[in-house]
């Protein structure tokens, strides 16, 4: 069997990537749910994330910095430019510090089945802000697949906040607010890994966003609230490593290979592992009702990547 050209190869790879990034980053909402039950805030359990992961990604960036400076690598000998690095800054604490915050908090009030699936949505945004800032065309099918998905979480909504009250509609809010600021982070992060390089770029934007969740912290809260039970430290160790630097790391790489948008519709496969996790870890019901609003929210999903993977001619990626 011959070998794929290398730009398939790529394609496949970056693919493959986005997969693989998607199910390890629908791990998380379970892991801070359990910090959660062991008494820890919202706030407290990002931070203790933060200082655990922080230091693998300055590594990481400071591997890539010494391997562009001596050549190696497809961004070898290139200057780094200060734009860039001031841009990866602020996409960072966007789009690691914004979003994971609003996040935890959403975690804080709803399930962790509703948060994903809400979070699942940011793939729409990613090509709405596409049209509305880029000017890309976005077909009417697209928004119907959009549409279809945010029925399902209607149904969901609308059950959850009959039995749990007005919790529901700030948790979804605060889901949403994240949703979006992610995309924000996928649509203007592209330019700066292609400069920078996947490595380079998410150690810049991590270590930014740690930095500003622990100034964040010390606002408010004394250090001394760092104190957790020894039980917790395996939980955050987990949700550090492999909710955090691992994806974080690989999404990264798959958006510089494929882009934003064909990043984003793997997206999809992260659901279905959270509302197993949610069920058989957590405790979390699942009743018919939350069954047809997944099964709208997948549909509307999967309807979606089928129209956004069509060839090039059709579907612009904005590589």
């Amino acid at each position: 069997m011959s070998a794929l050209p290398s730009s398939d190869r790529d394609q496949f790879v970056g693919l493959a990537l986005a997969a693989l990034g998607a199910a390890l980053f629908a791990t998380k909402g379970i892991f801070v749910k359990l910090a959660y039950a062991q008494g820890l805030d919202a706030l407290t359990t990002l931070t203790w994330r933060m200082l655990l992961a922080t230091p693998f990604f300055a590594l990481m960036g400071l591997m890539a910095y010494r391997d562009r400076r001596a050549g190696r690598g497809r961004h070898a000998t290139r200057p780094v430019p200060a734009g860039s690095v001031a841009g990866a800054t602020a996409i960072g604490i966007l789009g690691y510090y914004g979003a994971s915050f609003l996040d935890f908090l959403s975690l804080d009030l709803i399930t962790a089945q509703l948060n994903r699936l809400v979070l699942l949505t940011y793939p729409f945004m990613v090509l709405i802000l596409g049209a509305v800032l880029f000017r890309r065309p976005l077909r009417p099918s697209v928004v119907g697949a959009a549409l279809l998905a945010y029925l399902g979480i209607g149904v969901i909504f609308g059950h959850d906040m009959v039995i749990e009250g007005e919790t529901v509609v700030a948790g979804t809010l605060f889901a949403l607010a994240s949703a979006l600021a992610y995309a924000l982070y996928q649509l203007f992060a592209k330019p700066l890994i292609d400069t920078l390089g996947p490595r380079l770029f998410t150690a810049i934007a991590m270590t930014a966003a740690g930095g500003a969740v622990f100034i964040h912290f010390l606002i408010t809260h004394p250090l001394s609230g760092l104190a957790i039970p020894p039980e917790a430290f395996s939980i955050l160790l987990a949700l550090a490593l492999a909710a955090t630097v691992a994806p974080v790391s690989i999404i990264a790489a798959a958006i510089g290979m494929v882009g934003a948008e064909r990043t984003a519709v793997f997206g999809n496969i992260s659901p279905i592992l959270t509302i197993i996790l949610a069920i058989f870890i957590l405790g979390e019901p699942f009743t018919p009702i939350h069954g047809l609003g997944t099964a709208l929210v997948i549909c509307g999903i999967l309807l979606f990547t089928r129209l956004t993977t069509q060839p090039k001619s059709a579907v612009q990626t904005g590589q």
